[in-house]
Protein backbone atom coordinates (compact mmCIF):
# COMPACT_ATOMS: atom_id res chain seq x y z
CA UNK A 1 0.00 0.00 0.00
CA UNK A 2 1.38 3.79 -1.50
CA UNK A 3 1.45 6.20 1.46
CA UNK A 4 2.54 10.00 1.40
CA UNK A 5 2.48 11.56 4.71
CA UNK A 6 3.34 15.29 5.11
CA UNK A 7 4.38 17.04 7.96
CA UNK A 8 5.85 20.48 8.90
CA UNK A 9 3.24 22.55 8.78
CA UNK A 10 1.75 25.05 11.31
CA UNK A 11 0.71 29.00 12.05
CA UNK A 12 4.18 31.37 11.55
CA UNK A 13 4.42 35.21 11.33
CA UNK A 14 5.73 36.96 8.12
CA UNK A 15 9.32 36.50 7.46
CA UNK A 16 9.58 33.31 9.49
CA UNK A 17 10.38 29.80 8.38
CA UNK A 18 8.94 26.21 7.93
CA UNK A 19 10.05 23.38 6.54
CA UNK A 20 7.60 20.52 5.58
CA UNK A 21 8.74 16.79 5.22
CA UNK A 22 6.67 14.45 3.46
CA UNK A 23 7.49 10.29 3.98
CA UNK A 24 6.71 8.21 0.98
CA UNK A 25 6.19 4.18 1.34
CA UNK A 26 5.10 1.29 -0.49
CA UNK A 27 7.09 2.68 -3.83
CA UNK A 28 10.36 3.12 -5.74
CA UNK A 29 10.67 6.39 -4.39
CA UNK A 30 14.00 7.02 -6.63
CA UNK A 31 12.50 6.93 -9.34
CA UNK A 32 9.46 9.14 -9.40
CA UNK A 33 9.32 12.73 -9.58
CA UNK A 34 8.35 14.77 -6.61
CA UNK A 35 6.14 17.42 -6.44
CA UNK A 36 5.15 20.25 -3.54
CA UNK A 37 0.94 21.84 -4.55
CA UNK A 38 -0.53 24.09 -2.25
CA UNK A 39 -4.29 24.88 -2.24
CA UNK A 40 -5.45 28.35 -0.90
CA UNK A 41 -9.44 28.93 0.42
CA UNK A 42 -10.95 29.24 -2.78
CA UNK A 43 -8.24 28.98 -5.07
CA UNK A 44 -7.34 26.14 -7.37
CA UNK A 45 -4.57 23.68 -6.66
CA UNK A 46 -0.85 25.58 -7.73
CA UNK A 47 2.03 23.26 -8.50
CA UNK A 48 4.72 25.05 -5.89
CA UNK A 49 7.85 22.95 -6.89
CA UNK A 50 9.45 19.76 -8.55
CA UNK A 51 12.30 17.84 -8.27
CA UNK A 52 12.80 14.67 -10.63
CA UNK A 53 14.50 11.61 -10.29
CA UNK A 54 17.83 12.94 -11.22
CA UNK A 55 17.02 15.65 -9.27
CA UNK A 56 16.13 18.77 -11.81
CA UNK A 57 14.52 21.42 -10.03
CA UNK A 58 11.55 23.74 -11.21
CA UNK A 59 9.77 26.48 -9.05
CA UNK A 60 6.71 28.67 -9.53
CA UNK A 61 7.86 32.19 -9.56
CA UNK A 62 5.75 33.43 -6.71
CA UNK A 63 8.41 31.34 -4.63
CA UNK A 64 11.92 31.41 -6.51
CA UNK A 65 14.39 32.38 -4.28
CA UNK A 66 12.41 31.60 -0.85
CA UNK A 67 11.63 27.75 -1.09
CA UNK A 68 13.80 25.23 -1.64
CA UNK A 69 12.59 21.03 -2.48
CA UNK A 70 15.17 18.73 -1.91
CA UNK A 71 14.90 15.01 -1.46
CA UNK A 72 16.40 12.13 0.42
CA UNK A 73 16.31 8.83 -1.48
CA UNK A 74 17.35 6.90 1.57
CA UNK A 75 14.89 8.20 3.80
CA UNK A 76 12.11 8.02 1.11
CA UNK A 77 11.48 11.94 1.83
CA UNK A 78 10.81 14.73 -0.29
CA UNK A 79 11.24 18.31 1.87
CA UNK A 80 10.15 21.80 1.15
CA UNK A 81 11.94 24.45 2.78
CA UNK A 82 10.00 27.70 3.22
CA UNK A 83 12.04 30.87 4.28
CA UNK A 84 10.57 34.48 4.37
CA UNK A 85 7.02 33.49 4.29
CA UNK A 86 4.50 36.13 3.02
CA UNK A 87 0.88 35.49 4.03
CA UNK A 88 -0.30 34.79 0.52
CA UNK A 89 2.06 31.65 1.37
CA UNK A 90 -0.96 30.18 3.26
CA UNK A 91 -2.61 27.06 2.14
CA UNK A 92 -3.03 23.59 2.53
CA UNK A 93 0.51 22.10 1.05
CA UNK A 94 0.36 18.64 -0.63
CA UNK A 95 3.13 15.95 -1.86
CA UNK A 96 2.75 14.32 -4.91
CA UNK A 97 4.79 11.39 -6.73
CA UNK A 98 4.45 10.67 -10.03
CA UNK A 99 5.93 8.64 -12.19
CA UNK A 100 5.01 9.09 -15.90
CA UNK A 101 6.47 5.74 -17.74
CA UNK A 102 3.91 3.53 -15.31
CA UNK A 103 1.57 6.13 -15.21
CA UNK A 104 1.04 6.21 -11.26
CA UNK A 105 0.54 9.75 -9.05
CA UNK A 106 0.11 9.52 -5.39
CA UNK A 107 -1.07 12.09 -3.39
CA UNK A 108 -0.37 13.01 0.58
CA UNK A 109 -3.24 14.04 2.91
CA UNK A 110 -2.00 17.41 2.81
CA UNK A 111 -0.70 19.72 5.95
CA UNK A 112 -1.91 23.52 6.33
CA UNK A 113 0.36 26.53 6.69
CA UNK A 114 -0.67 29.50 7.84
CA UNK A 115 1.09 32.66 7.87
CA UNK A 116 -0.32 35.70 10.06
CA UNK A 117 0.94 38.22 12.42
Amino acid sequence: QVQLVESGGGLVQPGESLRLSCAASGIIFSIYTLDWYRQAPGKQRELVATITSGGSLNYVDSVKGRFTISRDNAKNTVYLQMNSLKPEDTAVYYCNAENTMFRRSYWGQGTQVTVSS
